[in-house]
C-alpha cells in the first residue's frame, strides 16, 4: 500500500502533494495572498523589524523568548516606549526564563509609557509544575498587518551579518497578508495564559488584505502530552518527500519517529541533509545530544554537516524545491513535547529555492560529519549515557 500511495504521488504536482500531506495532519491551515521576504541575519532582520514598529498606528503585540542584553536590546525597548507614549496599544510578552537576563531598567521604561508588559510564566511561581513549559515564540505584529516569525532573538548575539563568532547566523521572516490572522491567534494563546482575557479589540480586527501569491499555512505549536500540531507537521512534510529534505537545526534532536521517517525517506532515494552548529555551538551538551541521535542517520546515507563561522541558529526543512517549514520550531523533542512554538508552512517553490540557495552558501562553511564520534569528543562519550535519560529536556 505505502508503495502504491508513493508511485501515486509521481503524477501529482510537488506542491499539492506536499499541501494535502500537511493539511492531512494539521487541518486546513492555509491561506491564500501572501508575501513572506526573507531576512537573513541581524542586518535585515533588525532594520526591518524596528522599521514595523516606528511606522505602526494602532497596535503591537510582541512575544519573544530571548530578551537579554545589548545595544539592540535597548534599540527595541526605545521603539516600543516612543511607540507606547505616541498612544499605540503595545502588548509585550517575555518569556520567565529566556528573558531572565533582560534589564528590569527597561520593563519599566515600557510600563511607565503605558505598555502593557507580562511574564510567561514566571519561574517564582505557586505552578511549579509549569516552569518547565516555555514560550520559545518570537512574534510581531504590527497594526494586523504585518508579522514577523522565525529564529531571532533580541540579544547582541544576533546583530551583524554572521562574520564572525560574536554575530549568530538566523533567519527571520516578514509576513504580510492573511496569515498574519494566525500569528495573531498564537500570540493571544500564550496573552491568555497570563491572565488577559480576549477582549473586543482582538475580535474585531479585519482580515488583513491580499497582498500577494504566498500559499502559507500558519501553526500554532503548542505543546502537549504525545500529541503537538508542529511535529505533526514535520512527520506530514518527510513522510510526503519524493525527492529532497534539506534540514538546519541549532538544537538537533529528533524523536525516533522522526528519525524513522528520515531513514524510510532514505530507502525510498530521497536525498537528505541536515545542517547543524559546529564550535561555536551556544550549549555545548545539545552538541553531544546531536551525534547521539545521528547514529541511524548516518547509516542510512543522510548527510550531516556542521557549520563552522559562528553560532547557526537557523530553523528550516525544505522539501522537494517546493515547499518549507520555518519559524521557531527547532528539530528537537522539547520544541515537540515542552515548548509553545510557532510553525510556518510555505508551498511556494520561489521561497524555498531562496532558502535552498541560503543552505548551499551555508553549506560552503560547513564540515561534514562522518561518524557521530567527530561531534562528541570525549566529553560527551562520558556523559552520552546519563543524557539519554533526560532526552527531553534538549
Amino acid at each position: 500500500m505505502t508503495e502504491a500511495l508513493v508511485n501515486l504521488s509521481d503524477h501529482i504536482d510537488p506542491t499539492e502533494h506536499l499541501r494535502r500531506a500537511a493539511e492531512s495532519v494539521v487541518g486546513p491551515v492555509f491561506t491564500e495572498g501572501n508575501t513572506l521576504d526573507v531576512l537573513r541575519n541581524g542586518d535585515e532582520i533588525f532594520p526591518a523589524m524596528l522599521d514595523a514598529i516606528a511606522q505602526a498606528q494602532r497596535s503591537i503585540e510582541f512575544v519573544t523568548f530571548v530578551y537579554w542584553t545589548g545595544p539592540i536590546a535597548r534599540q527595541f525597548a526605545n521603539s516600543l516606549t516612543e511607540r507606547a507614549r505616541a498612544g499605540v496599544r503595545v502588548r509585550v510578552l517575555l518569556d520567565g526564563f529566556g528573558s531572565r537576563p533582560m534589564d528590569p531598567a527597561l520593563v519599566e521604561q515600557l510600563k511607565e509609557a503605558g505598555a502593557e508588559v507580562e511574564v510567561f510564566r514566571p519561574l517564582a511561581r505557586l505552578k511549579f509544575w509549569e516552569t518547565d513549559h516555555r514560550t520559545h515564540r518570537k512574534i510581531l505584529i504590527c497594526d494586523d498587518e504585518v508579522g514577523f516569525t522565525g529564529g531571532v532573538g533580541i540579544a547582541s548575539e544576533w546583530q551583524g551579518n554572521a562574520r564572525s563568532p560574536d554575530e549568530w547566523r538566523d533567519t527571520h521572516f516578514r509576513i504580510k497578508g492573511p496569515a498574519v490572522r494566525g500569528l495573531k491567534a498564537a500570540f493571544l494563546a500564550d496573552w491568555r495564559d497570563t491572565g488577559h482575557a480576549i477582549d473586543a479589540h482582538d475580535i474585531s480586527v479585519p482580515t488583513p488584505d491580499v497582498d500577494g501569491n504566498v500559499l502559507l499555512g500558519v501553526v500554532d505549536g503548542s505543546a502537549h502530552i504525545g500529541f503537538n500540531p508542529a511535529e505533526r507537521l514535520m512527520e506530514g512534510v518527510i513522510a510526503a518527500a519524493q525527492r529532497s529534505i534539506l534540514i538546519q537545526s541549532p538544537y538537533f534532536n529528533p524523536s525516533d519517529g522522526l528519525i524513522d521517517l528520515l531513514v524510510d525517506a532514505r530507502n525510498r532515494g530521497v536525498e537528505i541533509d541536515v545542517l547543524i552548529p559546529g564550535p561555536h555551538i551556544d550549549k555545548r551538551v545539545s552538541r553531544v545530544v546531536a551525534a547521539d541521535r545521528s547514529d541511524h542517520l548516518l547509516d542510512a546515507g543522510v548527510r550531516m554537516w556542521e557549520y563552522q563561522p559562528t553560532m547557526m541558529h537557523v530553523k528550516a526543512i525544505i522539501v522537494d524545491n517546493a515547499a518549507a517549514v520555518v519559524g521557531s520550531v527547532n528539530f528537537n523533542r522539547r520544541s515537540v513535547e515542552k515548548d509553545e512554538e510557532v510553525a510556518l508552512v510555505a508551498i511556494d517553490q520561489g521561497i524555498a529555492a531562496e532558502l535552498t540557495a541560503h543552505f548551499r552558501e551555508d553549506l560552503r562553511k560547513s564540515n561534514p560529519v562522518k561518524a557521530p564520534a567527530d561531534l562528541i569528543g570525549t566529553f560527551g562519550k562520558l556523559v552520552a549515557p546519563a543524557l539519554r535519560l533526560v532526552q527531553r529536556e534538549f
